[in-house]
């Protein structure tokens, strides 16, 4: 089974580049052509949030117009540039299968790996929150299969990687849900974005990974001094691959127009 993830698409109104310098929707138009290149074709899509730069619905539907270009199905959940109301209305249904208790969370089943959304949104607010509500939908979902083999996909990591821009922006709710993910035994992964960059690291007897944005770096600063630059980039996606041998592993894709490929045997 394969998966693509693209995260922090934040795209502009129309005609617009993302802070007036970034071309986010060409960008994204990028990786959905390249997807829809691939061999074998993705299985689906997953989008981890900031779809929009600025909550605005005609960015949201600006992406949609941009993401139905896909030839497999696609799913998302918000992010803190995302106003709730607005993903709901423009994929809800669809891209967004369902909506409790308000929060956009759904799971989607039928694939060799079961895949849950989560919706770690708060409006008004940077950082990511998982209330009790949320939490008791998560532990119910958990608990009706603790066998096959599981992500968890949204937009907040929820744990500190060092980064101080997002570090500062918190996660409430990190504990009990790292408590859930303790108790299980089938979480394979934990999808995140928001951080703009490629990060792995072990959390709670899982691995939590950040994709990059498409072409908004974060500039790393590992002084711990907050950073306040970004780096203009090739857009990319992630490949998750689930093997024949059950490993999920995990490929960073660089859309890039200029590759060429060579032989080994030719310049061994």
């Amino acid at each position: 089974m394969l998966i693509a993830q693209i995260s922090d698409t934040h795209i502009a109104a129309a005609d617009k580049q993302t802070y007036g310098i970034v071309p986010m929707a060409e960008n994204l138009a990028r990786c959905v052509a390249h997807i829809n290149g691939l061999i074998p074709k993705p299985d689906l899509v997953l989008i981890t949030g900031d779809v929009a730069n600025d909550w605005c619905i005609d960015q949201t539907l600006r992406a949609k117009s941009i993401l139905d270009g896909l030839d497999c199905p696609y799913y998302i959940i918000p992010g803190n540039h995302d106003d709730r109301g607005h993903i709901w209305d423009v994929f809800g249904g669809k891209a967004c299968p369902e909506r409790v208790d308000g929060f956009i969370n759904y799971v989607i089943d039928g694939y060799p790996i079961r895949m849950i959304g989560i919706d770690t949104l708060e409006t008004g607010e940077s950082g990511g929150v998982l209330c009790a509500t949320r939490l008791a939908w998560i532990k119910e979902r958990l608990a009706e299969d603790q066998q096959t083999p599981t992500l968890l996909f949204m937009h907040h990591p929820p744990l500190k990687l060092g980064i101080p821009e997002t570090d500062v922006d918190g996660f409430v709710g990190s504990d009990e849900l790292g408590a859930l993910i303790a108790d299980c035994g089938n979480i394979k992964r934990v999808l995140c974005g928001h951080i703009h960059l490629l990060t792995h690291t072990l959390w709670n007897g899982t691995i939590v990974t950040t994709a990059p944005s498409m072409g908004m770096q974060l500039a790393l600063d590992l002084t711990q001094e907050k950073p306040s630059k970004f780096l203009k980039t090739k857009p990319g996606y992630l490949l998750h691959h689930l093997t024949g041998g059950g490993h999920l592993v995990t490929h960073s894709i660089l859309v890039d127009g200029n590759v060429t490929r060579y032989e080994f045997a030719e310049h061994n």
